[in-house]
């Protein structure tokens, strides 16, 4: 695997690519979750002889005032190394004044009705450094397929949107939440927690699942329904000593709430997802599964 560091060391080496390659970004500090994209990266292209590129850039756009930039662990040798086990052949990382040689006066901003729900409603303008982070990158790599985990299920959305308002010639691909045997899903922000707050992490897997099952159980779907488990669910993060920001079941399309017909019309005709984002001590944990 080859480590690089401008852009234009990274497109002289891509321009001797038989093809577009795979590209999965990271902010780094990897977990098996971000080496599964990787090896999904590379069965996407297989046999084509195209290059598996993964980014690593903490991007300061993305992050609040009051947000962890500055904290976000930094592990670049240890990252390269599981890249390379994982089968990555190129890893970009770039110093911050290489990717952004002066303010980033241009920025992409994706719609209010999709970027300003859910996360962008507690994270102002996260989605706005996403996108133009993403946007800046896929104009450097050229990818032909970009993977993205569904862990990040709006970010993932919101993406998915931008190429094709944008008509960016790249397939994203989702790829399926990773989580430890307990079923806690892999994030590099459970690095924060303790042995407590993480045993203690589990109650969002749980309360997910338990939505899900009391869904797909129930003989009638209704908003009012809906709406009580989400309750349950807010009350009991709270009486277990969470801060929740959300507990929100909606429609995986476009995750807005699903209409009292479409629910009646049934799972099969209108699929929906519950997301959480809530705060433990110092961490917030954010995590979904699909209906």
């Amino acid at each position: 695997m080859k480590t690089i560091h401008t852009l234009a060391e990274l497109r002289a080496e891509l321009a001797q690519a038989p093809s577009r390659p795979a590209f999965v970004p990271t902010m780094g500090n990897l977990h098996d979750g971000h080496l599964a994209l990787i090896r999904q990266a590379r069965g996407l292209v297989a046999g084509s002889g195209s290059p598996v590129v993964a980014s690593i850039f903490v991007n300061r756009l993305q992050f609040g005032p009051n947000e962890d930039f500055d904290r976000y662990p930094r592990t670049l040798a240890r990252d390269a190394e599981l890249l390379a086990g994982a089968g990555c052949d190129i890893l970009f990382a770039p110093a911050e004044d290489e990717l952004y040689p002066e303010p980033q006066g241009y920025k992409v901003i994706p719609p209010e009705g999709l970027a300003n729900i859910l996360e962008g409603a507690f994270r102002p303008g996260f989605f706005t450094g996403v996108c133009t982070v993403v946007h800046k990158l896929f104009n450097i790599v050229q990818p032909r397929v970009a993977v993205f985990g569904k862990k990040d299920y709006q970010q993932l959305m919101v993406l998915r949107n931008m190429v094709a308002q944008m008509a960016l010639p790249i397939e994203v691909v989702g790829g399926e939440t990773l989580r430890s045997p307990e079923g806690l899903a892999l994030s590099s922000r459970n690095g924060y927690l303790s042995d407590a707050e993480r045993a203690e992490a589990l109650t969002l897997v749980r309360l997910l699942r338990g939505i899900q099952t009391q869904a797909r159980a129930a003989e009638v779907l209704t908003p009012g329904l809906l709406q009580q488990w989400e309750d349950a669910a807010m009350a009991e993060l709270r009486q277990r000593g969470w801060a929740p920001d959300y507990v929100m079941v909606r429609r995986q399309k476009d995750l807005h709430p699903a209409t009292a017909e479409e629910l009646t019309a049934g799972l099969q005709a209108t699929p929906l997802v519950t997301l959480v984002a809530a705060r433990i001590g110092h961490t917030r944990l954010i995590d979904n599964l699909e209906v």
